[in-house]
């Protein structure tokens, strides 16, 4: 049986714990940085850049800060069903290339200033450009409807890439990027990739997804 003064303490205790304030509750750990996307990645994000998106007036290339999970907007995270189910480039890909696209794109990872494409980057994480920008106003905050602020013409993006998957011996690899423009236009592909004793190339690209200005 509980003394009285076993009976007032507990009571004390229940009390400074009902009444305590919302701040005194445990905090939540922060959120975990991604991982920078390794090193060997890079060449493959320049050789489709170049191939696909730089122009001769091309002055800045506008890049998302992660990587991407999902190759279709507001879609399902990356699947081995979903690549089973559209066979894309007819089924060609190798099994092992496929399994490792699918392995590094179940989260996102951080993209550094690492690309040699001949043009600067830009990073935008949400719709706030990193850094300071001479020639280059902030992304200001979207209005009902937008898909994105409005950026020069000049600039290449809105890009977004998945992480890249190799082949085991390191001869093919597949990448997706999507290209979000500021219009509402844009459009999403991925890209077979070979490689060469002088680089990478194209084997093919096979479209996603593809998005029109509203009229």
């Amino acid at each position: 049986m509980r003394t009285p003064a076993l009976w007032a303490v507990t009571l004390t205790i229940v009390g400074l714990l009902l009444n305590a304030p919302a701040h005194c509750a445990i905090a939540e750990p922060p959120a975990l940085k991604p991982e920078p996307v390794p090193t060997e990645e890079y060449p493959i994000y320049d050789r489709v850049v170049q191939a696909k998106f730089l122009t001769s007036q091309a002055t800045l290339v506008i890049v998302n800060r992660v990587t991407v999970t999902s190759l279709i907007p507001n879609g399902q995270p990356v699947s081995r069903a979903f690549f089973e189910e559209k066979q894309f480039f007819g089924g060609a890909l190798s099994r092992d290339l496929v399994v490792d696209f699918l392995v590094k794109s179940t989260k996102p990872w951080r993209l550094e200033a690492r690309f040699k494409f001949g043009v600067p980057v830009r990073f935008v994480s949400g719709d706030e450009l990193e850094g300071t920008e001479v020639f280059l106003a902030p992304i200001p905050a979207r209005l009902p409807g937008e898909q994105h602020a409005q950026v020069p013409p000049t600039t290449v993006g809105i890009l977004e890439f998945s992480r890249v998957g190799f082949s085991p011996r390191g001869d093919q690899a597949l990448v997706y990027v999507g290209d979000d423009r500021a219009d509402g236009s844009g459009a999403g592909f991925l890209v077979w990739l070979r490689r060469l004793a002088q680089g990478w190339e194209i084997l093919d690209t096979e479209p996603l997804w593809v998005a029109r200005p509203e009229e």
